[in-house]
């Protein structure tokens, strides 16, 4: 009997921590998609700002279309960042943006992390430019944009339209 009645306070007092950890997740996603999202946004519109050292630096990574490839991540920089700022379209605005960090980590950040040296020094990958963007895209696309997002807004709306 005692047993019982102690797992029973100790399954009340891990429940009440799994609900604030609960209601916490959205503020969590809603803070990084904003973030994040912004932060995209700014940089894409400073690569299409400054295009020209964009497509020389592209040139320099060995790109066989520098300006085509310039342009491409400055577009999907700016316009994912915008929708991940705003949440909409979000899991699928993440995916691009995941593609191009993915790509910006294999190729400009490179040589501070080949050999797959990040796997023996994590501190090593944590410390490259495009990681918390990557970071970002990747709990975006997992998780969703949470409740307080422009997808949430509309899932709510269409619930509450008659079904036929």
């Amino acid at each position: 009997m005692l047993t019982n009645r102690f797992l029973h306070y100790i399954d009340k007092f891990y429940s009440f921590f799994i609900m604030v950890g609960s209601n916490l997740q959205s503020l969590f996603l809603l803070y990084m998609r904003v973030t994040w999202g912004h932060q995209f946004f700014v940089t894409g519109l400073g690569k299409f700002g400054h295009i020209d050292k964009v497509i020389d630096f592209f040139t320099t990574l060995g790109f066989r279309h520098p300006a085509f490839f310039s342009y491409s991540v400055a577009a999907i920089e700016t316009i994912c960042g915008f929708l991940l700022f705003i949440g909409f379209a979000s899991r699928i605005a993440a995916i691009p943006l995941i593609i191009v960090m993915l790509g910006a980590l294999s190729t400009a950040h490179a040589p501070n992390i080949s050999n797959f040296r990040f796997l023996t020094e994590p501190l090593a990958l944590v410390k490259q430019e495009p990681y918390p963007f990557l970071i970002t895209a990747a709990l975006v696309f997992i998780f969703g944009p949470g409740r307080v997002s422009v997808d949430a807004w509309i899932k709510r709306w269409v619930d509450r339209q008659p079904r036929y």
